[in-house]
C-alpha cells in the first residue's frame, strides 16, 4: 500500500492559527486544461509555478493543492531556513561538494528574501543564526563532526559552553553548541501564504483540491480531482511523501509525522529567565532531540517526536512535548500550550531527495529530508529548467539519490528497529 496522496489533519497549524483569516480561496470546480499542472503549493511547487511562468508567460500553469495555503504541510515546519548545509548532510570528508551545495542554497536564500521584500511580504523574516546543542555524549559527538565541517568549509562559528547557552537563552540542559549566523528565522505560514498571494498572473491556485489520481491517457496527463478533471501538458510533482500516492517513488520514500506546540505569549518576567536573545532556534545536534524556537513576539515552540506514516494522538503528544519543554526550562513551573499540532514531510532510507523526470512528462521533486523551504525552493526552481532543456547544476551528484527502501512490512519493522535504538543512544537529546 502506498498510502494516500495527501495528508489529513488532527489539529489545525498553530502558526497558521495566528494569522487573519483568509477572506478568499479558489476551489476548482469545473474542468480545465493547462500547460502544466504542479501538485503541490509548497515551496517546491511555487517556485516551480514562478520558475515556468519566467520561461513560458503565456503558458497556463495550474497549482493544486489538498489544504489551503498556510494550513498545509509548508506552514507546519518550524520555520528555520538554512543557508548552508544541514547537520546531517554535512561532512569534512566531502567538502568541495559541499561548497557547491552551499552556494547553491546561499543563492537560493538570497532569492527568497528578494522575492519576501519586494513584495513587501509581512512573515518576520530575521537573520537570527542558530543554535545547536547537545545534551549527552552522543550529541556531543554530532556536534563535533558539525563543527570540523563548519572549519573545513571555512563559515564562521562561535562555540558555547553551559554557562554561556544559560546566558543567552535561558537553560541549563545542554552541556555545550555552537552558533552559526548561516540561518534565517520566520513565520512560516505567513511566509507560504505571502508567496502564494505574490505568484505571477499566469499562475492559478485551486486550495482544498486533491488530486485523488493521475494517469497518462491519449498523449496528455489526466489529473483527478472530487469535483473536477484537469489536462496537462506535463506533470510536477511537488507534493513530497505523497507522491507514492500517486504511483511514484513508492519505494523510496516514507511519510514522517512530526510533532510541534506553541505556547501563548509568555509573561514579560518569565521572559526575562530566557536568555538575553529576543528571538532565538536550536536545532538539536542529535537528530531525534527536540527543536526549539523563542519567537519575537513572546512564544516557546517546540518540535519533537516522530510517526511513521501516520499522525498520532496529538493531545498525548502534547504531553510528552510539555515534558520536554519543562525538562530544558524548570523556571516555567507548568507548560501549557496555544496550539498543538503535526506536519508531514518526506524521508528517504540514505537522506537523498527524488528528483528529475519519472517517466515523459512526468517530473517529480520529493524526499526533502527536513530543510524543506530553502532546498524545496532550490529544487523547484532547477526542476523547471531542467524541464525547459537549460544548464543545470549535477542535483544528484551533489545532493546524491534516494536509494530503493524494503517493501512492508520489512520496511516499518526496520524503521521501528532503527528508532528504537536511536532513542536509547540519544535518550539525552530528547
Amino acid at each position: 500500500m502506498s498510502g494516500p496522496p495527501y495528508p489529513s489533519y488532527q489539529s489545525e497549524c498553530g502558526w497558521n492559527a495566528l494569522l487573519p483569516k483568509r477572506d478568499q480561496v479558489a476551489v476548482l470546480g469545473n474542468d480545465a486544461r493547462c500547460d502544466v499542472a504542479i501538485i503541490g503549493a509548497g515551496y517546491t511547487g511555487l517556485a516551480a509555478a514562478r520558475q515556468w511562468a519566467r520561461h513560458a508567460p503565456g503558458d497556463r500553469v495550474l497549482l493544486l493543492d489538498s489544504s489551503e495555503v498556510g494550513e498545509g504541510n509548508p506552514g507546519r515546519n518550524s520555520g528555520f531556513l538554512l543557508e548552508i548545509a544541514l547537520a546531517n548532510d554535512a561532512s569534512a570528508k566531502q567538502i568541495e561538494r559541499m561548497k557547491s551545495c552551499n552556494r547553491l542554497i546561499a543563492d537560493t536564500m538570497q532569492e527568497i528574501r528578494d522575492i519576501v521584500q519586494g513584495s513587501g511580504i509581512d512573515c518576520d523574516l530575521q537573520r537570527s543564526g542558530t543554535y545547536r546543542a547537545a545534551a549527552g555524549s552522543i550529541g556531543e559527538m554530532a556536534l563535533d563532526q558539525y563543527r570540523d565541517f563548519l572549519e573545513a568549509a571555512e563559515l564562521p562559528f562561535e562555540l558555547l559552553n553551559r554557562d554561556q547557552l544559560q546566558e543567552k537563552l535561558g537553560t541549563r540542559f545542554y552541556l555545550r553548541g555552537l552558533y552559526s549566523p548561516h540561518c534565517y528565522l520566520v513565520q512560516p505560514a505567513a511566509l507560504i501564504r505571502g508567496l502564494a498571494d505574490h505568484l505571477p498572473p499566469s499562475v492559478t491556485v485551486y486550495e482544498r483540491t486533491p488530486v485523488v489520481q493521475l494517469a497518462w491517457k491519449n498523449r496528455q496527463w489526466i489529473l483527478t480531482t472530487p469535483e473536477a478533471t484537469v489536462r496537462a501538458d506535463k506533470v510536477i510533482l511537488a507534493n513530497n511523501a505523497f507522491c507514492k500516492g500517486l504511483g511514484t517513488a513508492a519505494s523510496r520514500v516514507v511519510a514522517m509525522y512530526t510533532y510541534a506546540a506553541l505556547t501563548p505569549r509568555l509573561p514579560d518576567a518569565m521572559l526575562a529567565t530566557l536568555g538575553t536573545d529576543a528571538s532565538w532556534g536550536v536545532l538539536p545536534a542529535h537528530r531525534l532531540g527536540s527543536t526549539l524556537r523563542r519567537t519575537g513576539d513572546g512564544r516557546l515552540l517546540i518540535r519533537s517526536f516522530y510517526g511513521y506514516e501516520r499522525e498520532a494522538d496529538n493531545q498525548r503528544i502534547a504531553k510528552d512535548l510539555a515534558d520536554n519543554l519543562l525538562r530544558r526550562f524548570p523556571q516555567l513551573g507548568k507548560v501549557e500550550f496555544e496550539h498543538v499540532w503535526s506536519g508531514a514531510t518526506g524521508f528517504t532510507f540514505n537522506g537523498a531527495p527524488i528528483w528529475g523526470e519519472a517517466s515523459p512528462g512526468l517530473f517529480v521533486s520529493a524526499g526533502c529530508n527536513g530543510g524543506g523551504v530553502v532546498k524545496g525552493t532550490l529544487f523547484g526552481r532547477v526542476l523547471v529548467d531542467l524541464m525547459f532543456g537549460l544548464p543545470v547544476p549535477e542535483m544528484q551528484q551533489l545532493f546524491g539519490q534516494a536509494s530503493w527502501m524494503p517493501p512492508e512490512p520489512l520496511r516499518r519493522i526496520g524503521f521501528h528497529a532503527i528508532a528504537a535504538l536511536e532513542r536509547r543512544r540519544g535518550l539525552a537529546e530528547v
